[in-house]
Formats: C-alpha cells, sequence, structure tokens
C-alpha cells in the first residue's frame, strides 16, 4: 500500500478535468431486492467462515450451516471487506437508504425511530428513473415524538421517502417480538400495510416467514401488472436479532411460485405456515446436535444449549428464504436481470430476551464475529464487517471473492448506475459495479463515527487489549488496507490505533507505534474531519475543532475557479466525474449568468471547483441565494445542501470551521427552468462584519 495514495489524490479529484462518459450500449434496467438481515455476524454464514468450522470438525467448535448463500456466493461475488455504516441498526439503515455516511446522516448513534432525513433516497431516486419500489419489513426510521413535535404522524413513513408500498413493522421495538398476535416474549405489536394497521388477521405468523410470503407476492402480482418495469424491493429482515424465536413448522418444501412460503391471504391463516404450534419447530440439523462443552474427547459430549439451537434454527430459516425468493425469480424468468444483494445491518450481538430458564446467547458458541474481534456497537472490525452476496447474471461474475473496502452507504450509487442514469452529489458513496467486475480497486475510504457507553465484551477469543475496552466516542476510518481506529475519544489530539487488517483482521498489531506512519496518522486525522459535518443531536469531541487545509502544491495555482457547464436530465444536482462539460471557463466571481443561454453553450448546470485560501483561521458561515438547486462542499465535507428542497427557500447557510491555508471547494448550481441562474455565494466570518462575496484573490484553481 502507498500511504501517500490520498494525500496526492485528493488534489487530483477536486482539480482534474471531469472524463468524459463512454458510449455504452443500452441495457434494460435491472430488478434490485436487498435483502437486509438484522444482527447477522461476518462469520454466521456458511461460506464466509462456518464452512471451516464444519471441516475442521472441532467438536468444541460447533457449526451452521447455510446452504442456499453457499449457493448464491457460488453464483455470484461475495465481498468479504464491506462494511455497515454504523454499528447498530438505525443508523445503519439511515445511511444505506440516504446514500451518505454517518459523519453527513440525520440519524446517527442510537436514535431508533428518529424520522429518516426527507431528501434523497435509493426509492425516490430509483422511482424517478421508472422502478416500482417496496419496502418490507422492519423499518424503524419513521420519527416520534422523541425527536419531533407531530411524533406519532410519521414524517419518515416509507411512503414519504419514496416507497410505493410498505408492509412490515415500523417501530423499531416492534422488531424484537417475532409473533405479532401472540407477543410471546415482548408483548403483541402492530404490522402495518401502508397507513393501515393489519396485525388482527395475522395468528400465529412469525414475521421472517410473513415478510417472505409478501415479498413474494407482491413480485408475483408486480410482474403481473407492470409488463417488464423494473422494481426495487428493500426486504428487511427482523432477524436473527433478539427475541430468539421458532418458526411454527418445517419451512415448506419446493420454493418459488408453487413451492415454500405462500401468502393465502386468508385472516387466521394469513400465510402457509401460520398453524400448528408458534415458537416449536427446531431445524433437525440442529435438534439432536451436541458439541465438546469441556474440549476434551475423552468425555461424553453435551446436547447444545436450546438458545443455540433456536438461534442457528432461525438464520437456516433466513438461508430457505433466501433460496425461495431466488427460485421465485427463476421461475418467473426474472434471475438474469435481478439483482440481488444478500448482507446485514452491523455485527453480531449478544441479545437473546429469552427467559431467564434460557441459557445466555453470546456470539462465542458459533463464533459469529469470525476473524474479527468486535460484535454489535463496536467500531472493531467485528462489528462493522458484514457478510454480503451479490448476485446478478446478466452482469456479474460467479464464484468470485472481492476483498475491495466497500460500504452500504455506497449501494445508492451503485443502483443508479444498473438503473442508467447519475446519482445525486448529495450522496457520498461510489458505484460498485466497476468493482464487482472486478475492474477497478475501491478508492473512497471507509467511515463510521459512533458514541455508546458500554464496553468491549471479554470474550477469550478476543484479543486481551481489546476484552473490557471502554467505548464511548469512537471513530473508524479505512484508506486502502489501513484502519485507523479510536476509542473513547477525548480530544481530536488523540492518535488513532493503525491495523493493515489485510495481514491484521484482529487488529492485534498497533502501527501507530511505529514512525513511519506518523504521516498516515496525520493524514487519518484530517480526512476525518474533512469529510463529515457535525450534528447538534449527536455531539463529537472533535466538532469544534479548524478543519485542516492543503498544503499547496508545489506546482502552483492559478487565479480564479474552474467554471464547467453542463448539460444534465436528472431531477437532482448528479455526480459530475463521468458527465463531460459542454464548456468550460475560468471565473473570478461566484453569482449568476456565468454562462449565459446562447446556442454555443446550452446547458443547466455549473459546477466552480478549485481552492479558496481562507486567511486566517475562523468560522465561516456561507450563504446562497438562488432559487436554484444548489450544493456546496469544501473538501468532502458537505456544507449546503440546497437541491432537494430547492425553491422553498431562497436562501441557505452553512457553517463550518476552516484552518488557514488552501481548501478545494466544488459549487453546484442547476437550474430548474431555461431562465438565467440567479445564483450569489456570499461569506460571513464569525469574528464580524456582514456578508460579502469571496474576494477574488482568494479563489484558485
Amino acid at each position: 500500500m502507498k500511504i501517500h495514495y490520498l494525500l496526492i489524490s485528493i488534489f487530483f479529484l477536486t482539480a482534474c478535468t471531469p472524463t468524459h462518459q463512454t458510449n455504452k450500449e443500452e441495457q434494460q434496467p435491472p430488478n434490485i431486492i436487498f435483502i437486509l438481515t438484522d444482527d447477522l455476524g461476518w462469520g454466521d454464514l456458511g461460506t464466509f467462515f462456518q464452512n471451516q468450522r464444519a471441516k475442521e470438525g472441532n467438536k468444541a467448535h460447533p457449526w451452521q450451516r447455510t446452504p442456499h448463500l453457499d449457493k448464491m456466493a457460488d453464483q455470484g461475488v461475495m465481498l468479504t471487506d464491506h462494511y455497515c455504516n454504523a454499528p447498530v441498526c438505525a443508523p445503519s439503515r439511515a445511511s444505506f437508504l440516504l446514500g451518505v455516511h454517518q459523519g453527513h446522516s440525520n440519524v446517527r448513534d442510537n436514535q431508533f425511530d428518529k424520522r429518516l432525513g426527507d431528501n434523497y433516497t435509493v426509492a425516490n431516486v430509483l422511482k424517478a428513473a421508472g422502478y416500482g419500489t417496496v419496502a418490507v419489513g422492519k423499518w424503524g426510521l419513521q420519527g416520534d415524538n422523541r425527536y419531533s413535535d407531530n411524533g406519532d404522524e410519521w414524517p419518515g413513513h416509507p411512503l414519504n421517502r419514496g416507497f410505493d408500498e410498505f408492509y412490515g413493522y415500523m417501530r423499531h421495538r416492534d422488531g424484537h417480538e417475532h409473533y405479532p398476535v401472540e407477543g410471546i416474549y415482548r408483548g403483541k405489536k402492530e404490522v402495518y400495510h401502508n397507513h393501515e394497521e393489519v396485525s388482527d388477521g395475522l395468528a400465529k405468523c412469525f414475521t421472517g416467514d410473513l415478510w417472505t410470503a409478501f415479498a413474494k407476492k407482491w413480485i408475483v402480482d408486480y410482474n403481473k401488472k407492470e409488463d417488464g418495469q423494473p422494481f426495487f424491493m428493500f426486504l428487511a429482515y427482523d432477524t436473527p436479532h433478539a427475541v430468539i424465536e421458532l418458526p411454527t413448522q418445517e419451512y415448506p418444501s419446493g420454493g418459488g411460485v408453487n413451492g415454500g412460503l405462500q401468502w393465502t391471504g386468508e385472516p387466521g391463516h394469513m400465510i402457509n405456515t401460520a398453524s400448528g404450534e408458534v415458537d416449536s419447530w427446531t431445524h433437525p440439523d440442529y435438534a439432536n446436535a451436541t458439541w465438546d462443552d469441556d474440549q476434551d474427547p475423552s468425555t461424553a459430549e453435551v446436547p447444545w444449549p436450546d438458545t443455540y439451537k433456536r438461534f442457528a434454527t432461525v438464520n437456516r430459516r433466513i438461508d430457505d428464504a433466501v433460496g425461495d425468493v431466488r427460485q421465485l425469480l427463476r421461475d418467473l424468468n426474472l434471475e438474469e436481470n435481478t439483482m440481488v444483494i444478500f448482507t446485514s445491518d452491523n455485527g453480531p450481538s449478544r441479545e437473546s430476551y429469552l427467559p431467564e430458564e434460557y441459557a445466555v446467547f453470546t456470539p462465542e458458541f458459533f463464533k459469529s464475529y469470525g476473524l474479527f474481534d468486535g460484535i454489535k456497537r463496536d467500531l472493531w472490525e467485528g462489528g462493522l464487517r458484514v457478510p454480503t452476496i451479490v448476485t446478478w447474471p446478466k452482469q456479474l461474475p460467479k464464484g468470485a471473492i472481492n476483498d475491495a473496502p466497500v460500504m452500504m452507504s455506497d449501494w445508492l450509487a451503485t443502483f443508479c448506475e444498473a438503473a442508467g442514469i447519475q446519482a445525486p452529489e448529495r450522496s457520498d458513496g461510489n458505484s460498485l459495479l466497476p468493482i464487482l467486475r472486478d475492474q477497478q480497486p475501491a478508492t473512497n475510504p471507509v467511515y463510521v463515527e459512533y458514541a455508546q457507553n458500554g464496553k468491549t465484551p471479554s470474550y477469550d477469543d478476543f484479543l486481551p487489549a481489546h476484552q473490557g475496552r471502554k467505548r464511548g466516542q469512537m471513530q473508524m476510518i479505512r484508506l486502502q488496507d489501513m484502519v485507523g481506529v479510536r476509542y473513547d475519544i477525548q480530544s481530536h489530539q488523540d492518535d488513532f490505533e493503525i491495523y493493515d487488517v489485510s495481514k491484521d483482521p484482529q487488529q492485534g498489531h498497533n502501527l501507530a507505534n511505529d514512525s513511519q506512519y506518523d504521516d498516515l496518522q496525520k493524514q487519518m486525522k484530517n480526512k476525518v474531519l474533512q469529510m463529515r459535518r457535525p450534528n447538534s443531536s449527536a455531539s463529537r469531541p472533535y466538532d469544534t475543532e479548524y478543519i485542516p487545509a492543503l498544503t499547496k502544491p508545489e506546482n502552483g495555482l492559478t487565479a480564479g475557479l474552474k467554471a464547467r457547464l453542463y448539460d444534465v436530465d436528472s431531477r437532482w444536482i448528479p455526480k459530475t466525474n463521468q458527465l463531460a462539460p459542454v464548456h468550460e471557463k475560468v471565473v473570478n466571481t461566484i453569482r449568476g449568468n456565468t454562462f449565459p443561454s446562447n446556442k454555443s453553450s446550452s446547458g443547466n448546470m455549473v459546477v466552480y471547483s478549485g481552492y479558496v485560501n481562507v486567511p486566517e483561521s475562523g468560522e465561516y458561515t456561507l450563504q446562497t441565494t438562488s432559487s436554484n438547486q444548489t450544493i456546496v462542499r469544501i473538501h468532502d465535507a458537505l456544507v449546503i445542501d440546497g437541491d432537494f428542497r430547492a425553491g422553498e427557500s431562497m436562501s441557505r447557510e452553512g457553517t463550518i470551521r476552516l484552518a488557514a491555508g488552501y481548501h478545494p471547494i466544488r459549487i453546484y448550481v442547476k437550474k430548474k427552468n431555461d431562465e438565467e441562474s440567479d445564483f450569489d455565494l456570499k461569506v460571513r466570518f464569525s469574528m464580524g462584519g456582514g456578508y460579502m462575496s469571496i474576494p477574488e484573490e482568494y479563489l484558485f484553481h
């Protein structure tokens, strides 16, 4: 690894001329099914880790089986270094749906049931591209009265965030009980179909089965009525997360259109497994399983504790469901052009919510964290890496294993490229299609910030330096193979521990103690400030730091900003890295009519890029005045986001603390009609004075 890579590339990315979009054969956009499980560990899947335990055959190390997911991996791409955006469900899911990392998300830390930001989402972006959209299963981002005055009106309802239809649990805590009518361990829960509460007819419905049956029914119905129009399904299971409940019976045989789980639509027997005894059926592979509990082969093996028979059964149920859905796609001749993604929202948990007579659940039994240390709520690799498999037979290789470091927030940009549209500039991720096709390596940093007052468990599998480590304020950044992680941050001066996770996945050899990595330490500290924005609902000890400037390039800079005119057809300000400008020039001011409308320079979006030389360290407030769509980034920090709700306010502001020196800046202005742009950008220094245009002597490219 070249540890100076990002220091060099940050100048290149902000100053280079955008590449021309290559001509591509027109392709029919794929259907997309994103399957998200709840607290499934990297090590819980056969093909990632459990098969290795089975091969070793050590009965002191029990194992699970996931045959359908193993087959999916054989027919697609395994992403071994896929990270969630946060080590707990609500912020992780929010970052996926919004396509932004936690430094730009409105849902952070443990803000369960906080409304998802009113902005671009995977659903409304794909809907604009002609997709039908549906969310099935766990939501938990609807908004309630802890975060807003109109809480129970649920401003963040899926139907308000781009989904055409919703069926599932609205509230976060409802997902802790998997029989909504019987409420065996956590009380009765509510299931919603769009805005209607429908749990009355769901007797004996195990939610894992219920979500699968509804998802299958929806796909069949959509395929009949839409005749080739693509769809996006967000299938969010509330399992295997606690409470660890069992289904009523074995998984129905066959799978697909005529087999597997079926939606009957009959109240009281809504799905074909809504019969028999609730919380009763254990998979036969585990019902009589035994293990070497004392690690002494000379003594008799003992039965697995029921807690772990339950856990393995629930995971096998997910595996069966994935096989069932994939068989449905084959039956409907949809498999070839459907992208299916299977993953988890965060690392494994130690929660069971079972009565005291059951063995206490711990992910140690199956080593659900795999090769790593850490669990849910940790920023060690075990809390953040999630098992991810992708299939798209028409486009992706089979049996591929890819170790590129990528994030959940990359999927919005990925779906956009697959759908043939440009991703919103507001999103942080990059398309994974070149990586999935093994055409180029990952270049984006992986970034996570999170706070929680617990400790890393003191499991024997974990290194002594990690056991019992206080979490507090935490931060993680990965640059290529190098991971920087900070626990219990007191100030930004705290050093990152640095690990080469390609060679040291358990993070046992801290390279920060080696002076060879001093430059990388500085780079990590700078980068985590340059790519995020503070959020008052989740304060950090580094929120008030001045964002570091860049070193002036040796070849010098030229006065003025580059202004590039684009002709775009998206509803949003798009990323421009794959677009060619229709005209460009150098300007000394940032305001409207940079490119007066005429035949030789027709376009509807101007991007100003270059550097602003900040004369002294301080707090600066930028103000845009425009009825047009606008975005302002300094470094990678989103200072002004005036795109999604453009027109509601003529004036938008963003305050940022900048160290003296050169800072890359990008300003996007997209006209909503054929009129001349009315854009203006001004700045105010916190030490006094009013707004003023940025003096031309401070602008460079």
